[in-house]
C-alpha cells in the first residue's frame, strides 16, 4: 500500500485528489494492476516531456544556426569578404614583408596560396604582388621551385608585379615570373648578398671583461660578436657572400639574358627606381596590379594571400574577424541546446 501512495502522490493534481489510496480494497490483484496502470502512465507523461524537450532543444539550435548564417552573410558584405567567384579571376598571391621563415612572406605561407591560385580552373592569370626588401635566399629558392613547377604543370601566365620596393630576395623571385612589372616610383633591385654580425669586443675590454671562448676549429666561432675577429674568418665571411652574390647574380643573367644592358655591373647591391631598372631591363614594363587587371577585362581580381582580406568564408583573415567572436557564443549556444538538464 505504502508503494501505491507514493505513485499517487506523485501522479499529483487530479488524479490525486479524485482517488483516495486509503478506500481502495486490500486486494493485491487490483493494487497491481493500479500500479501498472500508474506507472504506465508515468512513463507515457516521461516520454513526452522528454520528447518537448528535445523539440525545444532542437528548435533552439535551428534558430541559433539561421542566426549564425545571416550574421556570417552581414559581415561578408560589410567586411568586404568574397566568395572565389565562378567567373574568370586574376590571382593575386601577395610577398609582402621581409621574406624570413617566421612572417608571411615565408615559403610555408606563400607556396600554399601559390597552390590554390594556379589549381582554380577559372584563374586566367596569376600575379606576384610584391612589397618586400629581400630576406632569406633559401626561403626565395623553395617559394621559386614551387613557382616553376606550377607554371609547367598549369600553363598560365604569371606577373610580378613589384609595388613600393622588390629587392633582393624579392627580386629573386620576381625573376621567375613571365613578366616583370614595377611602377615608376618603385625600388627594384639590390642583387648580391649581405652577412652582418657586430663586434662589440672593444666594448667589453673597457671594462675588463672577456669571453672565453673554446672551439674545434679556427673559423668555428667566427661571427662571436665577443671577440676579435681574424683575419681567416673575415676572409671565410667574404667568400661567402661573395659566392652568394655571384649565384643570384648568374641566375638572374640566365634568366633576363635578352633584355639586360652590355657593360652595366649589376651586381653592386644597388637599388634603382622604374624607369631606370626598365632601361636596364631589369623589368619588362612600368605598370601596377591595376594595369594587369586591363588585360584581362572580363576578369576579376582575386586575393588568395597570405594575409588576403578576401579569400573566402574560411580564409584565416575572415576567421580571425568573425569566427573568433563567435567562438565562445557557439560554445555556450550548443551546451545550452544539447547539454543534460535537471527538471
Amino acid at each position: 500500500m505504502g508503494f501505491l501512495r507514493s505513485l499517487f502522490s506523485k501522479r499529483g493534481g487530479s488524479s490525486a485528489s479524485s482517488v483516495s489510496v486509503e478506500d481502495l480494497p486490500d486486494d493485491p490483484k487490483l493494487q497491481t494492476a493500479l500500479a501498472n496502470a500508474v506507472l504506465s502512465d508515468l512513463i507515457k507523461e516521461r516520454r513526452s516531456n522528454r520528447r518537448w524537450t528535445w523539440i525545444k532543444r532542437a528548435g533552439f539550435a535551428a534558430f541559433f544556426l539561421v542566426g549564425l548564417i545571416f550574421y556570417i552573410s552581414f559581415e561578408a558584405k560589410t567586411g568586404g569578404v568574397q566568395i572565389i567567384p565562378s567567373d574568370p579571376i586574376v590571382a593575386i598571391v601577395r610577398v609582402e614583408g621581409s621574406i624570413m621563415n617566421t612572417t608571411l612572406a615565408s615559403a610555408e605561407k606563400i607556396v600554399p596560396a601559390l597552390r590554390k591560385a594556379f589549381e582554380r580552373k577559372n584563374t586566367v592569370a596569376v600575379v606576384l604582388a610584391i612589397d618586400s626588401p629581400g630576406g632569406a635566399p633559401v626561403e626565395a629558392e623553395r617559394i621559386n621551385y614551387v613557382l616553376d613547377e606550377l607554371k609547367k604543370k598549369h600553363k598560365k601566365p604569371v606577373y610580378a608585379v613589384i609595388q613600393n620596393v622588390g629587392a633582393s630576395a624579392a627580386y629573386m623571385i620576381a625573376l621567375h615570373a613571365d613578366k616583370i612589372i614595377a611602377g615608376r616610383y618603385s625600388m627594384v633591385g639590390s642583387i648580391g648578398a649581405v652577412m652582418s654580425a657586430w663586434d662589440v669586443h672593444k666594448a667589453l675590454e673597457r671594462y675588463d671583461v672577456q669571453q672565453k671562448v673554446y672551439a674545434s676549429g679556427e673559423l668555428k666561432a667566427m661571427l662571436n660578436p665577443f671577440i676579435a675577429p681574424t683575419k681567416e674568418a673575415e676572409e671565410k665571411a667574404q667568400s661567402i657572400v661573395n659566392l652568394m652574390g655571384g649565384r643570384f647574380a648568374t641566375e638572374m643573367a640566365q634568366l633576363r639574358a635578352s633584355k639586360l644592358q652590355p657593360g652595366v655591373k649589376y651586381d653592386t647591391g644597388e637599388i634603382w627606381d622604374g624607369e631606370n631598372a626598365k632601361t636596364l631591363g631589369l623589368i619588362d614594363e612600368l605598370g601596377t596590379i591595376e594595369s594587369i587587371q586591363a588585360k584581362y577585362d572580363d576578369a576579376q581580381t582575386y586575393d588568395f594571400g597570405p594575409g588576403a582580406k578576401n579569400s573566402g568564408l574560411f580564409s584565416s583573415s575572415f576567421s580571425d574577424s568573425v569566427f573568433s567572436k563567435l567562438s565562445m557564443a557557439i560554445r555556450i549556444g550548443v551546451t545550452e541546446a544539447f547539454a543534460p538538464r535537471l527538471e
